[in-house]
């Protein structure tokens, strides 16, 4: 026998379906924010604080310039002071000894500058710029800590740099009995500060290079060019070009800044260390444009 079929409960149109009460999630905070918006400007420097202290080239760049530079400095000093007493009156008159102790800075500006291209272009050539760029997509932040950090360490070194070459080559030429300064002396103060600040825009200057080449082989090769090359030829460029070369070239301009003798055909040592910060300034607004612009 068949049993019934039950027929549906039908509601009335007018009374409206009930559901369960949804329960409202509790909101927990977020313990971040979304990539790139938490690396802030001290984040950035605490990282590429990092990366320049275990970079192990760093290490061997800064000792090797601070012992070779010492010993410049008392290979010059002794040599020159040999010397002094055949030299003719007048060129006794035009002696610099304080040049003579700082002449390392020219090797020195060549390492230091090498460091600042090093600080970009290792990450080019590891291809860890695409991670440090994904964590802090505002490349003005990267490339100012980046600068910030390298002038924290290339500074010290070159006060570090100048300060040695200083004692130790007036120390050589006072035993060879020729002109020597003291450090007490306003003319020396001015050497070792302004050959440490020379020294930390030669390495501002690497890291333009190395942002904009981003090869570090290209950015040695530069370097020694524009600061190397340039300044042993400009004697041999002909009339105008060459004196203007000589005097306005921001290499030779900023070494002014370690000289004892003024010629008067020169520029002042602070003016001539203004030509060199300028044209930094220069270079690390041509880096932000190209490293802002340009595909990691």
């Amino acid at each position: 026998m068949r049993q019934p079929m039950k027929q549906p409960i039908v509601r009335p149109a007018s009374e409206p379906t009930r559901f369960p009460p949804v329960r409202r999630l509790r909101s927990v905070p977020r313990r971040g924010r979304a990539r790139g918006e938490a690396a802030t400007f001290a984040h950035c420097l605490h990282a590429e604080w990092i990366k320049i202290r275990t970079m192990r080239s760093t290490l061997y760049v800064l000792l090797g310039t601070l012992v070779f530079c010492a010993g410049l400095a008392a290979l010059n000093g002794w040599s020159a002071g040999e010397e002094f007493a055949g030299m003719s009156p007048a060129d006794q008159a035009v002696f610099d000894p304080l040049a003579t102790s700082l002449r390392g800075y020219l090797i020195a500006q060549i390492t230091l500058g090498l460091l600042g291209g090093l600080v970009i272009t290792s990450e080019y050539g590891a291809r860890t710029i695409v991670s440090t760029l994904a964590s802090v997509p505002h490349r003005g932040r990267v490339l100012a800590s980046k600068a910030v950090v390298l002038v924290a360490v290339a500074f010290p070194t070159g006060l570090m740099v100048s300060l040695t070459g200083f004692l130790v080559g007036q120390a050589a030429l006072s035993g060879a009995g020729a002109p020597h300064l003291a450090l007490s002396d306003g003319t020396a103060l001015r050497g070792v500060f302004g050959g440490g600040l020379y020294l930390a825009l030669a390495g501002l200057f690497g890291l333009a290079l190395g942002a904009v080449i981003r090869s570090t082989t290209a950015t040695v090769t530069t370097l020694f060019g524009v600061m190397l090359i340039v300044q042993a030829f400009a004697p041999a460029l002909p009339g105008g070009f060459g004196d203007w070369v000589s005097t306005y070239w921001p290499p030779i301009a900023g070494g002014q800044i370690i000289t004892a003798y003024q010629d008067p055909a020169l520029l002042t040592p602070w003016a001539g260390l203004c030509v060199m910060a300028g044209c930094v300034a220069v270079m690390m607004g041509a880096a932000h444009a190209v490293f802002r612009k340009r595909d990691a």
